[in-house]
């Protein structure tokens, strides 16, 4: 089967989408569409596919387009998803959007809510949880090797000077360390969150967001965009009554250590990557595997019903520091 693929929004994400269909053989580019015109023809020119200017345009045309990955921004990076996801959405197409799934929850919803009543796969770029580290590491806990899961500690962190909004920090780096949380852990049940405005800052640029999970456990998210550095974008340690695991930097490094004892495991290496900007073609190729073997829509992975529970995370977090209260979801 050859998948005809569509781009929507071919900016810096939305052409490393395309980079990574063209390089898939079960994949046919078929169409680019950006409002910038430039955009649009110089994508079409680089990738190939017909250059399109809107989504309806692009609709009428009659080009049979078997899937569209969702690629605008907007404000907080989310806030240009809604309406093209939705006229997608409307014309039976499946979606693979970027993340955050929409910077408004309510939008977020509705975008669910469309797929779900038309049983169309959607999903979301949620390229974290798709790294061999994370894969092995929730095959640990799937197996029981951590025995009783107790807590987890994640820590996200960039350099990021752009001041676009107040919560522009939580809202756009965040979907990401929450999807990683609930992929090990779970739902969430309680939410505290405190914040600081970093030197010379105008947005809550530093988190540490308290969680309690509906299965007992306890966990942290500290999350910053004025950390980071050359190494350490991300970390993530997961324990339990029998062992923990600890994920280093995404994709580069996982460790097992046993509770009791003094030896313990490190892959620095588990196939398929090593660096982070190639979690993209890991992500986007499971995604077209699924449709090729027609994966039913309620069981695609990192899908857009998942991708709003982790946004749901962050305006809880939100509203608590608001409020200074404990917020339940």
């Amino acid at each position: 089967m050859t998948l005809k693929v569509g781009i929507v929004g071919v900016g810096n994400i939305g052409s490393i989408h395309a980079g990574v269909y063209k390089e898939n053989p079960k994949v046919e580019i078929v169409a680019v569409c950006d409002i910038i015109k430039e955009k649009a023809d110089a994508a079409a020119a680089k990738f190939g596919g017909k250059a399109f200017y809107s989504v309806q345009e692009m609709l009428a045309s009659g080009i049979k387009i078997d899937a569209c990955s969702m690629a605008t921004r907007g404000e907080e990076n989310g806030g240009e998803h809604f309406k093209p996801t939705m006229e997608l959405l409307e014309a039976g197409i499946p979606v693979l959007g970027e993340k955050p799934i929409s910077n408004n929850l309510d939008e977020g919803k509705q975008m669910v809510a469309l797929a779900k009543r038309k049983k169309i796969p959607y999903a979301i770029n949620l390229n974290h949880r798709f790294t061999p580290a994370a894969v092995r590491a929730r095959e640990w806990v799937e197996a029981g090797r951590l025995g009783k899961l107790a807590m987890v500690n994640m820590r996200m962190w960039i350099n990021n000077p752009v001041e676009t909004a107040p919560y522009f920090h939580m809202r756009a780096l965040h979907p990401h360390s929450f999807d990683v949380i609930r992929y090990f852990c779970g739902d969430v049940k309680s939410v505290a969150a405190f914040m600081m405005k970093g030197e010379g800052r105008k947005i809550w640029s530093n988190a540490q967001v308290l969680l309690h999970f509906e299965n007992g456990m306890v966990g942290t998210l500290t999350g910053s965009y004025d950390a980071g550095g050359s190494y350490g974008l991300e970390k993530c340690e997961v324990v339990g009554s029998k062992g923990r695991f600890v994920i280093d930097d995404a994709c580069e490094h996982l460790y097992y250590y046993p509770r009791h004892g003094i030896d313990y495991e490190h892959y620095a290496y588990l196939g398929g990557m090593r660096s982070f900007g190639e979690t993209f073609k890991s992500r986007i190729n499971a995604w077209v595997d699924q449709l090729c073997e027609n994966t039913p829509y309620d069981r695609i992975n990192g899908s857009g019903e998942e991708a709003l529970k982790a946004q749901a995370i962050i305006e809880a977090a939100i509203k608590s520091w608001e409020t200074h209260t404990i917020v339940d979801l």
